[in-house]
């Protein structure tokens, strides 16, 4: 395919998108098959194949992510400076770290922001949940390090090129073509409907772990929707404001509090 103004065409696009969010489901499967106990594989499966398995669906979100991504993000004005390869290196590498900066400061603050407003949460849901999950249950210090990888590469790359870069992107362009296509672009309102919604659908996207671990009710949905919703639009402001780039670096540098919670947590108990 010919390269589209933004300097790669759509199945390059499509190909480093993909690439991007593979070390994420290379994470989850990792994590799955060093940490789940020989007797929690089911009867007829080996620990690897469950591994593998586990992998199947997040696998086939991202690659139709990409392909929604790869058509919807240039459309709109989103930009993606590995993805889109719009500028040389130097520019690359310049821009980045213009970005990284801001992105790191905005997700460590999110991430802090969390643990507070779980905090304040937390007698709310105490009857149904005993402990807070922002972290693990129970956790030990090799299972918090242990799920670090996928923190920092399924939730900061594969996550954001699910809910930024595929989802909030095709919603921006569904609106702005309601709404009537205007040559300036998306307005702001149709930008802020898409993340808003990716945000609810990545809050509610958690709420499947949560129910194997406790019993879901009105209570955990609300608060687990709402707190992972608060983190799902300070990223996707920052992909509409910044880049891709520092949506995912944004991702990986909230969970940094988080870790250290559980590391507290460890110690607590």
């Amino acid at each position: 395919m010919p390269p589209t103004a933004n300097g790669r065409s759509f199945g390059d696009r499509f190909g480093v998108a993909l690439l991007l969010g593979l070390p994420g489901i290379v994470a989850l499967v990792g994590y799955i098959y060093f940490t789940t106990p020989a007797s929690a594989v089911p009867a007829g499966l080996s620990l690897p194949l469950l591994a593998l398995v586990s992998a199947i669906n997040p696998l086939l979100l991202l690659v139709v992510a990409c392909l929604l991504g790869a058509y919807a993000a240039p459309r709109v004005g989103f930009q993606s400076y590995i993805v889109d390869q719009r500028v040389s290196g130097s520019e690359i590498y310049q821009r980045l770290r213009n970005d990284v900066r801001v992105a790191v400061g905005t997700g460590i603050v999110g991430g802090v922001l969390i643990v507070v407003l779980d905090a304040v949460m937390m007698p709310l849901v105490a009857q149904d949940l005993p402990q807070s999950v922002i972290g693990a249950t129970r956790p030990t210090v090799l299972n918090v390090f242990a799920y670090v990888p996928v923190r920092f590469l399924y939730g900061g790359l594969t996550e954001e090129l699910m809910l930024r870069f595929g989802l909030m992107s095709v919603l921006v362009l569904v609106g702005w073509r309601i709404t009537g296509r205007r040559a300036d672009g998306p307005q702001p309102p149709v930008i802020w409907a898409a993340i808003v919604v990716a945000a609810v659908l990545f809050g509610l996207g958690h709420l499947p772990a949560l129910a194997q671990s406790v019993a879901l009710t009105p209570a955990l949905v609300a608060r687990t929707v709402l707190l992972n919703a608060v983190a799902g639009v300070i990223f996707g402001w920052l992909y509409w404001r910044r880049s891709l780039e520092a949506a995912m670096v944004a991702h990986a540098s909230f969970h940094v509090p988080l870790v250290a919670l559980s590391l507290v947590q460890v110690t607590l108990l």
